[in-house]
């Protein structure tokens, strides 16, 4: 069985970011990058149902500049077997991520697909959904447990009030959450070692003609800061403050 594992490249989630001075967008000039966390958890996943003899082979693909070999390095420290790096220099929105993967899966003829359940930068989550409904694949979202047993896919998720477990027939899209395991540790000696193995560069805009945002990004802004809270000594005093300060009808 063949793993598909797509990594995003995104800010360190240990960097606290800031805003360009236009509002145009997150400033991330300079700003340490790293994998998406939710796709460490979909490569270490990968990675255990290989080291469990469910798998033979794991193919890790990001899509974006020559920047985002490092993430793939990353993947290939952790024991993933190959690594694939389609190349656009330009942001790409979920449907296109979705159009190129589909590209891809469609090349490496993957039984598995596996992605984080969203991006710690824009929080969409829309990617893994979009990929199998564009495969007519079945999906599993929100993945706190996966396992293979006899063709099938068996995914547990959080719902409201429990969790729920589905089978899905194989090939399939499951999208990681952050409880389906813990990332394993890289070791130095296993990152230098991943330097020196290839990645394979595939063209954008070879696999997919048109990838042609379809939403624009008006503005952003930081939220408003909170209000300094005050003490009161009665409930009657709490009253009046709601009325007065707050403007709530009591």
């Amino acid at each position: 069985m063949k793993i598909l594992v797509a990594i995003k490249r995104v800010v360190d989630y240990n960097i606290k970011v800031g805003i360009k001075g236009d509002g145009s967008n997150v400033d991330i000039d300079g700003v340490k990058m790293s994998a998406n966390p939710f796709d460490e958890n979909a490569i270490e996943q990968a990675i255990r149902l290989k080291e469990q003899g469910k798998a033979d082979e794991v193919v890790a693909v990001s899509i974006g500049s020559s920047a985002n070999q490092d993430v793939l390095r990353h993947a290939l420290a952790m024991g993933v077997d190959r690594a694939l790096l389609v190349e656009h220099e330009t942001e790409v929105q979920s449907l296109e991520v979705a159009k190129l993967l589909q590209a891809v899966a469609d090349k490496e003829q993957p039984d598995l697909i596996l992605l984080g359940k969203q991006a710690v930068d824009d929080d969409a989550g829309q990617a893994g959904q979009m990929l199998a409904a564009l495969l007519d694949y079945p999906q599993g979202t929100f993945a706190s447990e996966l396992d293979i047993e006899n063709g099938e896919a068996i995914v547990t998720r959080e719902i409201d009030g429990g969790t729920e477990t589905v089978a899905l027939q194989l090939p399939a899209v499951v999208t990681a959450d952050l409880r389906l395991n813990d990332p394993r540790f890289v070791k130095l000696p296993n990152l230098m070692q991943a330097r020196k193995k290839p990645i394979e560069n595939l063209s954008a805009s070879e696999l997919v003609t048109d990838l042609t945002p379809r939403l624009s990004l008006i503005n952003v802004a930081e939220p408003p800061q909170r209000k300094a809270g005050i003490k009161v000594d009665s409930v009657d005093a709490l009253l009046q403050q709601l009325r007065t300060k707050e403007g709530i009808a009591l």
